[in-house]
């Protein structure tokens, strides 16, 4: 044992000193240099989030995203290797937040946001740091010296140029949409975002009474899994050809009407009567009295005709809140039917909604089931499992909430992006036509704008006075139209939101937008502003795209992989890479995936003090295959070495005894 002790310690100096070897004669910039005028082979790297420490599970692509370039290397191929951050967004935003103890977007705006933006600031260099020192000695070639960093002007200029680009294309645009919209952070997600966060819950599953206009024991039956959207209610939605029955109750003498398929799943035949059947097309134009009286809408309260309506689960007819769903206000606007927004941008009811007013909407739902219950308008109460979309940053639930917003008309290119899709090599195989293939077949318009502080400001100015709209393309556009006086202006909120313009069509004042981007649109976009294009290395495009290779874990197939394929389509009609290996995630011991709030996160130090770099980066490659799960912890990594490296140093010492 103690031998085996010694054996390790051995191990841990000698990498210690070939890491100061590497330092003292540069000798990955050596490799570099070597390779100078041999063929390309060109590496992206993904830039990880600085908004926290690395752990365990972060080693497995780092020592992937090495080894192959290496490999490359001896091939005699040129590899040169950037490093990148990704500094803005909510994932920063929050890691300060809680530093400061805020609670929330108002505490924010109290503070100061130059104040917060240069906390944001001070946070990422931190964090910058220690990937750095974990880089460094997990023996991981790339240069740390020269990274691209999303937050600096350079990078935002040519964010700045593509966004133009898509303005003068007609790809970017505002619409008011029901969006996935987080009540803590204040800002809605896009759909790439909303696909990591969904996970397994309990939910309230009710049944409720909607009395026919003059007809006082007649009701539709409706169902519903968000009791809270009940006070928005304007409309119900049935399928046209779909086939309905009104039945009488038994027991009770009530009428109610449903779709014919769900008949069995709520009533025993011998509990009721049958009295009609008819379609769909039989129940549109019926009015129903109101479930509330909190709000009230002008146009609405019929049943109208919708091909969403499902039979799978329910009774067949939909609750129609436009303000709470895509299908609901695509419905309204097609009838003109009234908006109801009961709820605030915190996810609390307005005042008029009397008794829940101030309340977290979702913590409502019991009180207005027992509204329901006692008024007389509950059918039935029962829990259903079902997925929900978390917000993946802070874990509150999401509410799909009627906002305005910037979007990038993704639906015009999706043959393309189908297309570039087959160009590439996945491995494994199915993440192609499976898992990344599959999102693109249903692809929605890039919902790009965020209602905060820290991260790229969306390059639109309006003028105060006509409404002319226009995009800003550079720094140099910017200082050529301001109207005040610039020196060396910081691309950052608050200072870009005082630069005012002068409105070209009408002489008015033009202010910019409020937003700033998805943060998945920087990193996406790092195949050109890595290297400050076309404002700098305009000729060597053509050396530096598309990526040879690129590697990061599965959650990135909806989030990197998807923003870099989307960008480069559009804006080359080529994909970004051409070879793509997609990792699984680190799990801990007991095979569970590590998360801060379980608390089963596994720092990487801890692993290398105790074996470490070399058995590390061996158990990462040779356990199992990349795209499968790892766990990680001590006693897996002694496996490893008692089986291998103790064989491996009794077969040196014996030659060299």
């Amino acid at each position: 044992m103690f031998e085996s002790l010694g054996k390790l310690s051995d191990l841990a100096k000698k990498e210690e000193e070939v890491l100061s070897f590497w330092r003292e004669r540069k000798i990955f910039l050596q490799t570099l240099q070597l390779r100078k005028n041999s063929p390309r082979f060109i590496f992206y790297e993904g830039p990880p989030t600085t908004n926290g420490y690395p752990h365990a599970g972060h080693i497995i692509g780092r020592s992937i995203k090495d080894l192959i370039p290496r490999y490359k290397t001896m091939c005699g191929y040129y590899v040169p290797r950037k490093a990148g951050w990704d500094t803005h967004g909510l994932p920063v935003e929050l890691e300060v937040e809680k530093g400061l103890g805020f609670s929330g977007k108002q505490d924010i705006e109290n503070y100061g946001i130059d104040r917060f933006n240069e906390k944001c600031k001070e946070s990422i260099g931190k964090y910058i740091k220690e990937w750095e020192k974990i880089t460094e000695r997990m023996g991981i070639w790339i240069d740390l010296d020269h990274p691209y960093i999303t937050c600096s002007d350079d990078y935002i200029e040519t964010l700045w140029w593509i966004l133009k680009n898509l303005w003068e294309r007609d790809l970017l645009y505002q619409g008011y949409k029901v969006l996935p919209y987080c009540s803590r952070c204040g800002t809605s997600l896009s759909s790439h975002e909303v696909a990591q966060g969904y996970r397994d819950v309990e939910d309230f599953s009710v049944y409720i009474l909607f009395r026919v206009t003059d007809q006082p024991h007649t009701f539709f039956l409706v169902w519903t899994t968000t009791p809270w959207t009940l006070v928005a209610n304007v409309a119900l939605a049935v399928g046209e050809e779909l086939p309905y029955v009104e039945i009488e109750e038994k027991s009770t003498g009530r009428r109610f009407v449903l779709n014919r398929e769900r008949l069995p799943h709520l009533f025993a035949e011998d509990q009721y009567i049958l009295i009609r059947e008819m379609v769909g097309a039989d129940l549109v134009g019926i009015s129903y009295q109101p479930l509330m009286d909190f709000l009230h809408a002008e146009n609405g309260y019929r049943v109208y005709a919708a091909d969403f309506v499902s039979t799978e689960e329910g009774t067949g007819i939909v609750h129609i809140a436009p303000a709470f769903g895509e299908d609901d206000m695509r419905l309204a606007q097609w009838n003109a039917l009234s908006i109801l927004q009961p709820v605030k941008p915190d996810g609390t009811y307005v005042d008029d909604v009397i008794p829940w007013k101030g309340m977290w909407v979702k913590d409502a739902d019991p009180l207005i089931i027992d509204f329901l219950k006692k008024s007389g308008k509950l059918f039935k109460k029962e829990t259903c499992r079902h997925a929900y979309p978390f917000c993946w940053r802070c874990d509150t639930p999401l509410l799909y909430y009627a906002k305005r917003s910037w979007f990038i008309k993704t639906t015009a290119v999706k043959d393309l992006l189908l297309a570039n899709n087959q160009r590439i090599h996945w491995h494994p195989e199915h993440i192609q036509n499976g898992r990344f293939g599959n999102f693109l077949e249903n692809v929605v318009d890039w919902a790009l704008s965020r209602e905060r502080y820290w991260g790229t400001p969306l390059n639109i100015w309006i003028c105060e006075s006509c409404g002319f709209r226009e995009a800003i393309g550079s720094k140099k556009e910017l200082n050529e139209r301001s109207r005040e006086k610039l020196a060396d202006i910081e691309l950052h909120r608050p200072y870009v939101d005082q630069i005012t313009l002068v409105c070209p069509e009408c002489g008015g004042i033009m202010k910019r937008v409020p937003e700033v981007l998805d943060c998945w649109f920087d990193s996406g976009a790092m195949f050109v502003a890595q290297n400050h294009y076309p404002f700098e290395n305009k000729e060597t495009l053509d050396d530096t795209f598309p990526a040879d290779f690129i590697c990061e874990a599965i959650d990135q197939t909806r989030g990197w992989f998807y923003s870099l394929h989307v960008l480069a389509s559009i804006l080359f009609q080529s994909g970004a890479f051409r070879d793509c290996l997609v990792t699984e995630l680190g799990l801990d011991e007991k095979g569970r995936k590590m998360s801060k709030h379980v608390g089963n996160v596994i720092n990487p130090w801890e692993l290398v003090s105790a074996y470490g770099a070399d058995v590390l980066r061996w158990y990462v490659y040779s356990v199992s295959p990349p795209w499968v799960p790892k766990r990680f912890g001590k006693q897996s990594l002694g496996e490893v070495y008692s089986k291998f490296f103790t064989t491996l140093w009794n077969t040196v010492n014996f030659f060299v005894l």
